[in-house]
């Protein structure tokens, strides 16, 4: 039996070694706008996002299901962010996604978050389900050589190439762990 981010108990926290990963809260929302609107963060993501998602996006944001805040345990300062959605081409599975803002590039934390992402949702997944866990997948183009080497290096395996939104993309799949 496969779950979905809706089945997950929510509000959730997660904690690894140097972050906190947390429901975003109205607190938050300016790094949130910052993750959406920087043309570095968001250059394999299809550039930042039009004024009217901006809009949109600042006023649902908050509580939503499956939508971290990634936090420093020592200040509690958002860096980026991780959502959980179900995959939307891929019936049963469940896609991560994530952003870090660019100042907190180069020091581990990308991994660390979304370790701790996959391993809480194929964890739950495992316990709450007779089929042995959840298959946790990720796409990101091909060109985006550090998004690769960050899924690779949490054990997660390219599975598909594909071509979508005019540019070469590559779907990783991490789970079920028995």
């Amino acid at each position: 039996m496969s779950r979905s981010p809706s089945t997950f108990p929510w509000p959730a926290t997660l904690t690894a070694d140097r972050l906190v990963l947390r429901p975003i809260e109205a607190g938050d929302v300016p790094a949130m706008v910052r993750l959406w609107t920087d043309a570095e963060v968001r250059r394999h993501l299809g550039g930042p996002v039009d004024k009217e998602t901006l809009r949109v996006r600042e006023r649902h944001c908050v509580g939503v299901r499956g939508a971290f805040s990634v936090t420093l345990r020592t200040d509690g300062s958002v860096i980026g962010g991780v959502q959980l959605e179900p995959d939307a081409r891929r019936a049963g599975r469940v896609e991560v996604s994530y952003q870090l803002l660019p100042e907190h590039w180069g020091f581990g934390y990308g991994r660390e978050a979304v370790a701790a992402t996959v391993d809480w949702v194929c964890g739950w997944a495992r316990e709450a389900t007779t089929s042995g866990g959840e298959e946790v997948v990720a796409v990101t183009q091909e060109a985006n050589v550090r998004s690769r080497r960050l899924l690779e290096s949490i054990g997660m395996r390219q599975t598909e190439a594909f071509v979508e939104w005019g540019a070469a993309q590559v779907l990783y799949v991490a789970g079920p762990r028995g």
